[in-house]
């Protein structure tokens, strides 16, 4: 009989981009679809598996998900790599996080991969329920090494 129960041990690690847009001080998160495969409902960033240089991965991301193009943005932080594990889940994520300037937010048209959005102060993010070290991946683009 097969186990279709999550592998014990140590998980295999899956390389991912986030990558947070600003504007006017503000954040933006977006609410993921019941359509992709991890932490439906849940807020991110701006995310996808790597499969290209890491900036390179970001700026597909952020093309696909919200429609705006290299020229509408401007890359403010490319941050370290940090590990995340979700226990949970017994996931572990190496992520790439990245910060831009949005030059014109109301040009943003979200995709299928991601509900709704919401442009929020920083500090706001311990309100929502996002993807697992959201607030430390952010914490790393913005500088805040307590976080």
């Amino acid at each position: 009989m097969t186990s279709h129960s999550p592998k014990k041990g140590r998980p295999e690690t899956r390389k991912v981009v986030t990558a947070f847009l600003e504007h006017d001080g503000k954040i933006l998160i977006v609410r993921r679809s019941q359509r992709v495969g991890t932490y439906q409902g849940r807020w991110s960033g701006i995310s996808g598996y790597l499969e290209h240089q890491p900036l390179e991965q970001a700026l597909i991301e952020i093309r696909e998900e919200t429609g705006l193009g290299d020229n509408d943005v401007e890359l403010v932080r490319q941050a370290a790599p940090l590990e995340i594990l979700d226990q949970e889940r017994n996931a572990r994520w190496l992520v790439h996080p990245f910060l831009f300037r949005v030059k014109r937010p109301d040009a943003i048209r979200l995709d299928w991969e991601n509900l709704e959005l919401r442009w929020i102060a920083p500090a706001e993010l311990d309100n929502y329920p996002t993807v697992p070290a959201l607030k430390k991946t952010l914490a790393r683009c913005l500088g805040d090494a307590d976080a």
